[in-house]
C-alpha cells in the first residue's frame, strides 16, 4: 500500500526549537524567522487542512523557521526568552 492511494497523510507536529522551511509549517504556534530574527505567528485557522494559505512567501532562497512554542499569542518577553534558549537572533 502506498499512503497517497488508501492511507490519509498526516504530519507530526513540530517539536518546539525544530527549524523546517516555511513551507513545513502544519502546526499553530510561534516561530522565529531564521534569516530575520522577525516573529511569526501561525494561528490554528492558519494551519486547517483544506484551507487556502493565510500567507505565502516566495523568494530564491528556502526560508527557515524555528518553532518556539504551541502558543501562536505568546507574550514577546516569553518568545525573546524561548528564542535566547535556543540561541537564536531576535528582531522583535
Amino acid at each position: 500500500m502506498t499512503a497517497s492511494s488508501t492511507m490519509p497523510i498526516s504530519h507530526t507536529a513540530a517539536a518546539t526549537g525544530t527549524c523546517l522551511r516555511y513551507d513545513q509549517i502544519n502546526d499553530p504556534g510561534a516561530y522565529v524567522c531564521n534569516w530575520t530574527g522577525h516573529l511569526l505567528r501561525v494561528p490554528e485557522d492558519g494551519v486547517k487542512p483544506g484551507r487556502s494559505p493565510v500567507f505565502e512567501i516566495r523568494g530564491k532562497e528556502e526560508l527557515f523557521v524555528t518553532k518556539l512554542c504551541d502558543d501562536p499569542y505568546v507574550a514577546i518577553t516569553k518568545a525573546r526568552m524561548l528564542a535566547s534558549n535556543f540561541d537564536l537572533a531576535v528582531n522583535f
